[in-house]
């Protein structure tokens, strides 16, 4: 079965034309290796991660911090922010609002979020979340052009369970109670990238509405790169511009998530902290 093309005049926050948009984008040929390059500056050889105190870093995610130590072995530079070190960069390279939206942001997953957006668009680089384990595969792949790279995720409502990427990637049954959609981990791509920039400029939008407490998912993290996502696949459909952008299929292979660490047990955990905070 082939999926059909979507309705361009659908809205990136109307979920389900969201959802198909993606699940109809991931089933797209990807771009020839010999257009593959781009106006602009390769993506710097930098990995760049984040703990919101770095006076505190449980041992668990030191663990899965220091898997990633023997890029530097491979010409790759480490930086990792938190809170304060994000807020300062913020402050130096975006504008009052851009620092005012960050503040707002309750969570640390929020900042956490909002800031690697704001890094990698200002310098580029190679953006991986906390909990990741490297598996050493190498990842020169990521870096021989400079698209940005992203991750696709699926979940299924009816099983109330993510599905494996092989499954999804491979199926193209339009099914009601599959959720298609894309991670903010890894982010992989040159400074400047004009998705990048209507992923931070949504979310700053959002936040400087000063509702209470926004949904964190939607505001700053996957769902907010994903509506971005469509607006710009739509864009760039409708201009009849190649996309500078690439689906990876095989992140797992690169990086594994790890579940269980001590901080999901608290209100460290993002999807705890409402909960928690409530009862």
């Amino acid at each position: 079965m082939t999926l059909p093309p979507p309705d361009l005049s659908g809205s990136a926050d109307d979920h389900q034309f969201r959802s198909r948009f993606i699940q109809w984008l991931l089933h797209q040929p990807p771009p020839s290796p010999r257009s593959g390059q781009y106006v602009g500056d390769p993506i710097p050889k930098v990995l760049v991660q984040y703990w919101h105190d770095l006076t505190h870093i449980p041992d668990d995610v030191q663990e899965c911090l220091n898997s990633w130590e023997s890029l530097r072995n491979h010409g790759f530079r480490r930086l990792v922010f938190d809170d304060v070190r994000a807020r300062s960069f913020i402050s130096k390279h975006f504008s009052e609002k851009h620092v005012e939206a960050f503040d707002l942001c309750y969570h640390p997953s929020m900042r956490c979020d909002y800031f690697r957006l704001c890094y990698i668009f200002r310098c580029g680089g190679f953006y991986v979340d906390a909990d990741e384990v490297y598996q050493g595969t190498g990842c020169a792949t990521f870096f021989s052009d400079n698209k940005l790279k992203i991750q696709p995720l699926c979940y299924d409502t009816a099983t109330d369970a993510m599905v494996k990427p092989e499954i999804f990637l491979k199926d193209t049954t339009l099914t009601s109670s599959r959720i298609f959609y894309v991670n903010n981990n890894p982010i992989i791509g040159p400074a400047g990238h004009e998705l990048i920039r209507l992923a931070i400029e949504r979310s700053t939008r959002i936040l400087l509405q000063r509702s209470e407490r926004p949904e964190i998912q939607s505001t700053t993290g996957p769902g907010n790169l994903s509506a971005s996502l469509v607006n710009y696949a739509i864009k760039t459909i409708i201009a009849c511009i190649e996309w500078d952008f690439l689906i990876l299929q095989n992140w797992e292979y690169t990086s594994v998530c790890r579940w269980f660490l001590s901080y999901r047990n608290d209100e460290r955990n993002w999807r705890l902290s409402n909960t928690l905070r409530h009862t």
